[in-house]
Parts: structure tokens; C-alpha cells; sequence
């Protein structure tokens, strides 16, 4: 209602581009946090967070009137010079030129969806994109001081910045500006690859271990300049500037080959470019992050940007670069930035110190009793363990260890593009059959795509070659154990660890526990809760739509066990129509 009192409480919105995202600070402490998609079922939503906005909300228990400010994650003047900049190049296509002119008009187009949309009439306040990128990390990393890198294909100018944290502020001391991008490079070789630009680029980083570096040289013809914090691409390779289409005819001469037709036949040749393009991005990493810390020395190093989650580079960077540890947000792509922005406009109005992160479980949770009446009215049979957890983890325990692959949908659902074992599917890694089981049958996606390991923290260094805990499954080490893991373990011998304790997730170690007793096994197979295409499940009637026509074998929700057999043929029919 008009005239309610302000309280200490800053909303970060990210939307306009993909991975449109919102979260709330309170007296400091990010206290909620989620991706649009995850509400409206439409993967990347790029659209204004109304639902994650309302849930926000929700959760700190405030009205609309209620708040400080609300901050949003790039400079859409700023960004409109880079439009124009664009427009203004002679080879640009007439309909490439009427997208940026429609972009052009559109440019207020942030606020007026905040008000309208959000309805929110207060004071909104625009940060530089890479400042919300590395604010995302450095506020939240528990750092008192750091060097903070970010790189992604481009901001409102900027693809990579360098700056440090110091006395609760962050600093962007030097940037590569656009159209020289190692986010954008890389993007050209995904859609070049075949696999769709800002949603592919983890695939390639997938498919690398089975190829050989053979294009390295050839890769590194296209990069005009890279020393020191510079790089500086040779544009005759690429076509963004002009067009949507990423890369050039040239670049296909380079190469020897066209580039590959989505869902065609993955040869060779292309695990090669997947491998090659890998070794270059870590190498130009490694290079930076040793440039920034000849200009900033410091033990700590924050992460931020899409490039950011590439974990295998990252896990490079830890072992040979300068830093001695390195933090990488666990939403460090677009998704993240709000939460930088908000964090930023927090500090700035209140000038109070923000809280490091704790975990990743950010979004919204359901209670047993919700959960009770959706089954009840449903008409689906299930097993009822509301009064004994150690019963229903020994069950659950029983099933992965017989070879069944289990929805798992407990608490609050992960802020990231990483399930964490609060909406994950999980199966026992030592079954050789079951990533082909999981890739083909439940998940229907590429058959190289390789899965994480959850391990008990306490038992980490006895099975992988890592001395830290890796809560947030960014980054990748080799998997050094003497039991058989062929479900995670990657052709390259690597897995992409996510360690896990009590302190983080307390039934999902317990469930671990459960079946290392039952094993020695102290390890599960955890992949997200989702069907390509789809993003991760939020509801629990979105859990139980994806168990039904992903064929999994159990489904748990809180404290309900669901069986594939007690599934009636009723609920896959309607669950199976397009829309349902």
C-alpha cells in the first residue's frame, strides 16, 4: 500500500537477453534467488521475472512498496552505443538492420517492464554488466581481498574485465571491449560445431576429451593479439558484428571443412575442433589470469561470466595458475548477474558488508503436506515415509544399488544450471550400463555427454585427485579411485566433482552414507532433474511429469516414493500429449 516503510531489502532482476533471473538481499544476506525458466517451463525465458519476482517476495515476506530499490544487471545506454556502433557497419544485412533499430527503440524497455510488469514504482538503479559479473563473485566468495576476472561474449562493451575486491568494493581496472570476445569465439566454434549458440557451449566442453588437439594452430590464426590482459581477434573469421550468424566462409576455409548441420553426424573431425578450441580457451585463461595477477598479486581470485563455468578450464587455472584459491559463483552466467547487481546497489545505499554465500539452495521448497494433497488428488499410488527418514533413505539406497535410476526432489531447488542434489536424478556409478541407460532412455540427449559425481567430502581424497571441497560441481579432477566408476568416470579419466556434507545438504549426505554402507560406495551418480531441451524440474508436478515420460524407475518427493509400476497408463497418456 502507498506509504509503507522501506525496509533494508535490495531485489536483483537479470532479464532482456536469456537466463532471466531474480534475487532479494536482506540485511545483507541473499536470501532467495531463481531462473524465470524454471516457472515457465521455457528454457533460457529471457522474459521479465515475474514469477521468480513474486517469489522473492514471498520468501522475505515484503510487499512491492516495501523495498529499497531494485537493481538491474547492465546499462541499457551504455549497451545502445554498442547498437548503434553495430548498425552503423555498411555490410550489415537489411533484416540485421531492423533488429537493431527495433533494439534501439526499445532501449526504456527495462524499466517499463519493471513498472508495468513488476509493479514496482520505487527507485531502479542499472549496473555495469560486468560489474554485476564480478560483484557476483567477489561479495559472496567470504574474500576479504581478491583479483576478480570475468569473461563472457560481451556486456554492454566489455567481454573481459580485470579488477579486484578490496574493502567491500569492486574495481574494473582494464577490459577487452567488443567485438574481440573469448566468450564470443568460442560461442563461433559452438554453432560452428552445430550446437546452439548460449545453450551448446557446455556440450563441446563435453565432447573434447574425445578428440585430439589438431586444430590448435589453425584455431589460434584467428586470434589477431593475446598478450599481456589484451586479445584481439582477426574479424575476417567471424560474422557477428553483421550478422546472428556467428562465423565466416573463411573460417570454414581455415578449417577445411563446413560447418556441421545441427543433429547431423558428430565425426571425428569435430571431437578434434571441440578438443582444439578447449586447449585454447584454458591456454588464454591461464595467460590472463597470470597477467592479472602480475598487476594485481593476491591468493584469491574471483570467477564470473558464462566462460566461468567452463570447470575443466577452471580446474587448470587452480592447478597451474598464480591464484591460490579460486571462487567461482555458482550461477556465473547471466542468471548471476543479478545477484551481483543487487549486491552492488545494497552496499552502495546502506554501506553494509554482504554475507558470503552459504549454499546454492535459493529457490522455492514445498512441504509435505502440499506435496500429500497433490498425490492425494492425483490419484498415483505412493509410499508414505513422513514418519520415518532413516526407513525411506535405506529404501531409496536399496533401489540405486539394484540399478534404478531415482528422480530426487528434496528442499529448495539449486539457484545455477547445476543440479546439487536438491533436483537431481541420481543412480549408482558403478553400473557400466547406466550413462547410456540415463543419456538415451531418460534424459534423450547426446550419448558423449558425461555425468558428475556426488561424493561425501570426508571420503573426497580416497576416489578423486583434489585437495578442496567443490560444493557447486565447477570444476573437474581425475577420478583416482580403486573402485570401478564408469558411470562418471569421463573418457579423459575426469569427473566433475561435487563434494558433499552435512553442513550443505544434510539428507542428500545421509542418503549417501546409506548406500556407501550398503556398497563401500561413497559416491552417487547425480545429473539435473530434466529431459533435454526442458529446464530443471521446479514443482513437484513438474518432477512428476518428467518421472513419467523420462521412465525413470523411482521417483522421491520429501518424504513420498513413487514406483514406475504403480504409474497408471492414464497419467502417461495425458502427461504425453503435447502442452500437458
Amino acid at each position: 500500500m502507498t506509504g509503507s516503510k522501506k525496509r533494508n531489502v535490495v531485489i536483483g532482476v537479470a532479464f532482456g537477453y536469456h537466463d532471466a533471473s531474480c534475487c532479494i538481499i536482506e540485511d545483507g544476506k541473499l536470501i532467495a534467488s531463481a531462473q524465470e525458466e524454471r516457472f515457465t517451463r521455457v528454457k533460457h525465458d529471457f522474459n521479465v521475472p515475474k514469477y521468480a519476482f513474486h517469489y522473492c517476495l514471498e520468501v522475505a515476506g515484503v510487499s512491492v512498496d516495501e523495498l529499497l530499490a531494485v537493481a538491474y544487471y547492465e546499462e541499457p545506454y551504455c549497451k545502445l552505443t554498442r547498437q548503434i556502433w553495430m548498425g552503423m557497419k555498411n555490410n550489415n544485412s537489411e533484416g540485421r538492420k531492423k533488429k537493431l533499430a527495433y533494439k534501439m527503440i526499445e532501449v526504456d524497455d527495462y524499466e517499463r517492464e519493471i513498472r508495468e510488469k513488476l509493479g514496482f514504482t520505487g527507485d531502479i538503479y542499472c549496473v555495469n554488466h560486468h560489474l554485476s559479473h564480478g560483484a557476483s563473485a567477489y561479495y559472496f566468495s567470504g574474500y576479504d581481498k581478491s583479483a576478480v576476472m570475468t569473461i563472457d561474449g560481451v556486456g554492454e562493451w566489455q567481454c573481459m574485465t580485470y579488477g579486484y575486491g578490496e574493502n567491500d568494493e569492486v574495481k574494473i581496472f582494464e577490459s577487452v571491449d567488443f567485438p574481440d570476445s573469448i566468450g564470443l569465439f568460442y560461442s563461433a566454434i559452438t554453432a560452428y560445431l552445430g550446437f546452439e549458440v548460449n545453450d551448446g557451449e557446455y556440450k563441446i566442453m563435453g565432447l573434447a576429451p574425445y578428440g585430439q588437439p589438431t586444430l590448435v594452430d589453425k584455431l589460434y590464426e584467428m586470434i589477431e593479439k593475446h598478450d599481456k590482459g589484451e586479445f584481439r581477434l582477426n574479424m575476417e573469421y567471424f560474422t557477428y558484428v553483421e550478422d546472428d550468424f556467428m562465423y565466416s566462409h573463411e573460417m570454414e576455409e581455415l578449417l577445411g571443412h563446413h560447418g556441421r548441420t545441427p543433429e547431423s553426424e558428430l565425426l571425428q573431425f569435430h571431437m578434434d575442433v571441440a578438443r582444439s578450441i578447449q586447449v585454447v580457451i584454458e591456454e588464454l585463461l591461464l595467460e590472463k589470469a597470470n597477467y592479472l595477477y602480475s598487476v594485481y598479486p593476491c591468493e584469491n581470485l574471483c570467477l564470473a561470466g558464462g566462460v566461468a563455468l567452463n570447470c575443466v578450464a577452471v580446474e587448470k587455472l587452480g592447478r597451474e595458475g598464480p591464484f591460490k584459491n579460486i571462487f567461482v559463483q555458482p550461477a556465473a552466467g547471466d542468471a548471476g548477474a543479478a545477484i551481483g547487481a543487487a549486491a552492488v546497489v545494497y552496499h552502495q545505499l546502506l554501506n553494509e558488508k554482504i554475507q558470503p554465500l552459504k549454499d546454492a539452495y535459493l529457490g522455492p521448497q514445498y512441504s509435505n503436506d502440499e506435496i500429500y494433497r497433490l498425490l492425494d488428488e492425483s490419484g498415483i499410488k505412493y509410499l508414505d515415509f513422513r514418519n520415518d527418514e532413516d526407513k525411506m533413505l535405506t529404501f531409496v539406497a536399496e533401489k540405486l544399488s539394484e540399478g534404478n535410476v531415482v528422480g530426487w526432489f528434496q528442499g529448495r531447488m539449486e539457484f545455477g544450471p547445476r543440479a546439487l542434489g536438491a533436483r537431481s536424478i541420481i543412480a549408482d556409478p558403478r553400473n557400466l550400463d547406466m550413462r547410456n541407460l540415463i543419456n538415451g532412455m531418460v534424459k534423450k540427449r547426446e550419448s558423449f555427454r558425461p555425468f558428475a559425481p556426488s561424493v561425501l567430502l570426508s571420503k573426497m581424497k580416497e576416489h578423486f585427485d583434489i585437495d578442496h571441497e567443490s560444493p557447486y560441481m565447477l570444476e573437474t579432477c581425475q577420478v583416482i579411485s580403486k573402485l570401478d566408476l564408469p558411470a562418471i568416470t569421463h573418457v579423459d579419466g575426469s569427473g566433475r566433482i561435487q563434494t558433499v556434507s552435512e553442513e550443505n545438504n544434510v539428507r542428500y549426505t545421509k542418503l549417501i552414507q546409506k548406500f556407501d554402507e550398503l556398497t563401500n560406495c561413497p559416491i552417487i551418480l547425480n545429473t539435473s532433474f530434466n529431459m533435454r531441451g526442458e529446464p530443471i524440474v521446479c514443482s513437484p508436478m513438474d518432477a512428476i511429469k518428467c518421472f513419467v515420460r523420462a521412465q525413470m524407475n523411482v521417483l522421491v518427493i520429501q518424504d513420498f516414493v513413487i514406483l514406475k509400476e504403480d504409474i497408471s497408463e492414464i497419467w502417461e497418456y495425458f502427461i504425453n500429449i503435447e502442452g500437458i
